[in-house]
């Protein structure tokens, strides 16, 4: 079974880990959290979490899953944290930033098996939904798109630990808002499961979307395969396209570079390289034609990019993500052709976003 660490006790973790050390130093505004900083915090959600009779009804892998997203729910506080003129402390996109860094802890330091560490850092990502998800444009969306990436009823736990784990005065309306987030997840049926559509091209449907209804199933359906590849340089993506998609056209940024004489440290000319490969891949999509679209594509925003333009010719989106152990990932890029200098690739590490089904028709996980 795994777990973050056999030793929970705070002393042992603050004394061997520098992200839960500077949570000590991290102020919180004393009207949503009089108990302190960071670290009294999070002490006192995980004590109020396995307090919970809920959690205690858990497998034990599961318990140790909720224990580490309470650990690193605010792990990013320290980094976004900031005073303003009138005295208030605030921390914007500290979920946001604190999905990436559990991310990068549970890849690099503390290595994770792949599922576990996504369910941890996405926990993290939407620890604060349940508690304004009624203050979003449409509530109801913004949860599909949550449910999609994270289990809501272990959200809702993490919630519920957040809140008790505070001093406040207005912590009775917070937990309120916790039961009227389940509520809303049980009448939109995706409590504690991922919400259904009748296929993938209706979920894609709904999710491009402003005003789409959820239960509308469009007429026209795709008509080409395009199958985009994402994982880090060295990650295995080229012997994965040869192995599986031999006889597909393969758009390749690494070989567009290569035949352009283009670094991978050239920001402008790899603007050179990607405007080459759409327009290859234009040709493609006009002639209604699959293709494989081959690059590292680890960040939400380049993948977007692309899938926007294909969405255009009405394609069908498959992801397929690559990923190996991070000690195989530097043995392994060392040995390719076109070596990615390592500073780049610690660059690239720390961007990676795992690619999820609010992103396309269907996305593959082929992890070492």
């Amino acid at each position: 079974m795994w777990t973050i660490s056999e030793n929970k006790s705070w002393d042992f973790l603050e004394a061997n880990y520098d992200w839960i050390k500077r949570m000590r130093d991290t102020p919180q505004d004393a009207r949503h959290h009089a108990e302190g900083n960071v670290a009294v915090h999070t002490q006192m959600v995980i004590a109020a979490l396995i307090s919970l009779p809920e959690y205690q009804g858990l497998d034990a892998q599961t318990q140790e899953i909720l224990w580490a997203a309470a650990l690193l729910h605010d792990v990013e506080k320290a980094g976004t944290t900031e005073t303003l003129p009138d005295g208030s402390v605030v921390s914007p996109g500290h979920a946001r930033k604190g999905e990436m860094t559990t991310r990068q802890i549970l890849y690099k330091e503390l290595p994770a098996p792949f599922a576990i560490r996504e369910q941890v850092a996405k926990l993290v990502r939407f620890h604060g939904l349940p508690l304004w998800v009624f203050e979003k444009p449409d509530p109801v969306k913004a949860l599909i798109i949550a449910a999609l990436q994270v289990n809501t009823q272990l959200l809702a736990m993490l919630a519920k630990a957040d809140v008790l784990g505070r001093i406040c005065q207005d912590q009775q309306e917070l937990l309120y808002r916790v039961e009227c987030f389940e509520e809303l997840c049980k009448e939109q049926q995706c409590w504690g499961q991922t919400p259904c559509f009748s296929n993938a091209h209706a979920r894609m449907h709904y999710l491009q979307k402003a005003t789409a209804d959820r239960t509308y199933v469009p007429f026209e359906q795709p008509k080409a395969k395009v199958i985009i590849m994402s994982g880090l340089p060295g990650a295995g993506k080229d012997t994965y396209v040869q192995k599986h998609f031999k006889n597909w056209p393969v758009i390749s940024l690494d070989a567009i570079r290569i035949s352009m004489k283009i670094a991978p440290t050239d920001k402008s000319g790899n603007g050179r390289v990607i405007q080459e490969a759409k327009e290859q891949a234009r040709v493609y999509l006009r002639n209604q034609q699959g293709f494989v679209w081959n690059a590292t594509n680890i960040t939400h925003a380049m993948r977007e990019q692309l899938i926007s333009l294909c969405l255009q010719y009405m394609a069908e989106i498959i992801v397929i993500y690559v990923e190996v152990p991070y000690k195989v990932l530097f043995k392994q890029n060392s040995a390719r052709e076109a070596i990615v200098p390592a500073a780049v690739m610690q660059r690239l590490v720390h961007k990676l976003e795992v690619p999820d089904l609010t992103e396309a028709h269907e996305v593959v996980y082929v992890v070492c």
